[in-house]
């Protein structure tokens, strides 16, 4: 499923005031950071993520092994940050930022 042109336009606004949940540092791609990830984007689906990573091709080529992993969309990159979104239809509305955020800058 891709997002549509208004729907990361949304995710960008709430995304902004987000502080990435996920740090992926030079040590790489470990079975608990990819926990992490999965069960952020769970309970989140909409979520920050920083790579800390010196080189412009290493932070491509991480970010998209963790979007592959997690089967979740990019919404935006900027330098470090990355944003991600992962639907989740069983998604608790107390933790959802895109729940909580509905009404965020004029959405309905």
């Amino acid at each position: 499923m891709s997002l549509s042109q208004a729907q990361k336009k949304a995710f960008r606004s709430i995304g902004h005031h987000l502080n990435p949940v996920v740090t992926v540092s030079e040590n790489g791609v470990s079975d608990n950071l990819l926990a992490e990830l999965d069960r952020a984007l769970n309970d989140h689906e909409l979520i920050k993520v920083k790579l800390a990573l010196p080189e412009r091709d290493e932070r491509a080529a991480m970010l998209e092994e963790l979007i592959n992993h997690s089967q979740s969309e990019p919404v935006q990159t900027i330098g470090k940050m990355a944003l991600l979104y992962r639907h989740n239809p069983q998604v608790n509305p107390k933790l959802s930022n895109i729940k909580r955020f509905e009404n965020h800058h004029g959405r309905r």
